[in-house]
């Protein structure tokens, strides 16, 4: 790009049509996610194959929530793992929102503040006289499965 800009200049063709080829090139090679989108992208996947569509977001700079809930947990640990790689390549970000949940940003992403269980357990702990009902001790379960 910056070689046909400075041979622009000396031939008298200052095209800049070579860029917007090259973002249209990066388009259709990203399945039509614009490059340059500022998409936040909820995914749920149902196996561990759909772990490179969720790469491929996080490469086109869109960031991404996982809900891990759907697949087995040694299946949410690989895509776990498959994503931290992505991530690391791409010089981003991962953070867990909750049990199974998980925020994942590019680097043109920042993200400030962390969310922690650990307020939660200690009014859990607090509230342990009082009865839950069958909901949240379903709720409770589903947690600390996907409390690596």
């Amino acid at each position: 790009m910056a070689l046909n800009k400075l041979l622009g200049r000396f031939t008298g063709n200052n095209n800049d049509d070579n860029e917007d080829n090259v973002d249209e090139y990066n388009e259709e090679a990203l399945g039509g996610i614009a490059k340059k989108d500022n998409t936040m992208i909820l995914l749920e996947p149902r196996a561990y194959s759909e772990s490179q569509q969720i790469a491929d977001y996080l490469k086109s700079n869109s960031s991404v929530v996982v809900n891990l809930r759907r697949v087995t947990p040694d299946q949410a640990k690989r895509i776990v793992d498959f994503l931290s790689g992505t991530i690391y390549a791409i010089g981003g970000d991962l953070q867990k929102l909750g049990g199974g949940i998980f925020l994942c940003t590019p680097n043109t992403v920042n993200v400030e503040g962390k969310i922690t269980d650990d307020g939660l357990k200690g009014k859990e702990s607090k509230q342990a006289n009082k009865v839950k009902t069958q909901g949240q001790d379903e709720q409770q379960q589903e947690d600390d499965e996907f409390n690596w």
